[in-house]
């Protein structure tokens, strides 16, 4: 029996503010009733068409908008939300046809990791050892007595947000300490997802169907990417893949480079084209892997000093879908 698992950033998710709300009450809200709407068709149109079973999604702005998503799409949905937002109110979730047997959520860093710095010295809450948008964890019953545990995160942006809430600065000094502190934090919560990860593969992904869906926000051979793989060696394309080794038993292994075969990638950042949403799979799952794809059409253009600027696709990322028998 197919299973599809895929996982889709779906761009600040967010209902319009109440009327009468004071300017700035909401980071994350709709323009307006009518976009927001075209918006949750557009997206249900997508889902639709690519029929996930279950589907990790991010920057969803709370159960609300998620329901109306789910309203939208043929048959019965579960859903899930991490309770860990970001400041702007966004968080990951999980949609699935199978019903959630066990939900866990997660956002502080595991034992022996300190905090990382993520403003300058001086600043309030210069230094956190918690996920920026916490991760959560799920489990399904694919077929009968086949148990699968999903992961879904969003790790630190790109972006960076400078004193005052700026996006841009002339301070090359301010720049660099600032581009730092994102890598230290978005290390970290990879640190954080790969401890979660190493709680459900429960010692032996040879005989535990995990899957780690998520925007990493970076490539596949990132460093910050790769602490998620475990033991290294052995990933798809490479010599080793098709010799057992020892790391088997905990290693994850990235579908992207099937992806990038393809001449896949899901998003469009300053003109180049990246594959920064990913599935990760444990040995288990390796046997029964058909096919892995992106879709949702021509992705706008994203611009690092315009992050939020408006667009007519339903996402500025392509969801990442692959096709598993279970």
């Amino acid at each position: 029996m197919s299973t599809i698992i895929g996982t889709w950033n779906l761009e600040n998710f967010c209902r319009p503010l109440p009327a009468g709300s004071p300017p700035g009450a909401g980071t994350c809200a709709a323009k307006d009733q009518a976009t927001y709407d075209a918006k949750v068709e557009a997206l249900a149109g997508v889902i639709t068409e690519i029929g996930p079973d279950l589907l990790g999604v991010q920057e969803v702005g709370g159960q609300e908008p998620l329901d109306d998503l789910v309203a939208q799409l043929p048959g019965t949905w579960h859903t899930a939300l991490s309770d860990h937002p970001d400041p702007r109110g966004i968080r990951v979730g999980v949609i699935s046809r199978f019903p959630l047997l066990d939900v866990r959520q997660r956002k502080d860093f595991p034992g022996h990791l300190r905090p990382v710095q993520v403003e300058d010295d001086g600043v309030p809450g210069n230094e956190t050892g918690e996920m920026g948008r916490g991760a959560l964890a799920v489990r399904v019953e694919p077929a009968p007595g086949r148990s699968l545990q999903v992961a879904v995160c969003h790790l630190k942006s790109k972006l960076l947000t400078f004193p005052d809430g700026q996006h841009s600065t002339a301070d090359e000094r301010l720049r660099a300490r600032y581009e730092a502190y994102a890598l230290f934090r978005r290390t970290a919560e990879a640190v954080t997802v790969r401890a979660l990860a190493d709680e459900l593969l429960q010692g032996d992904g040879r005989t535990h169907d995990v899957v780690v869906l998520g925007d990493l926000n970076d490539e596949w051979q990132a460093a910050t990417t790769q602490i998620l793989y475990g033991p290294p060696g052995s990933q798809l394309g490479t010599g080793g893949f098709d010799r057992p080794d020892r790391g088997d038993a905990e290693r994850l292994w990235n579908l992207a480079p099937r992806i990038l075969e393809q001449g896949g990638f899901s998003r469009v950042f300053e003109g180049q084209h990246e594959l920064i949403d990913h599935v990760l799979i444990s040995h288990s799952l390796l046997a029964g892997f058909r096919t892995v794809s992106t879709g949702g059409g021509k992705l706008p253009n994203v611009l690092e000093a315009r992050p939020a600027a408006p667009h007519d696709r339903p996402s500025d990322h392509s969801p990442v879908v692959a096709a598993f028998d279970l």
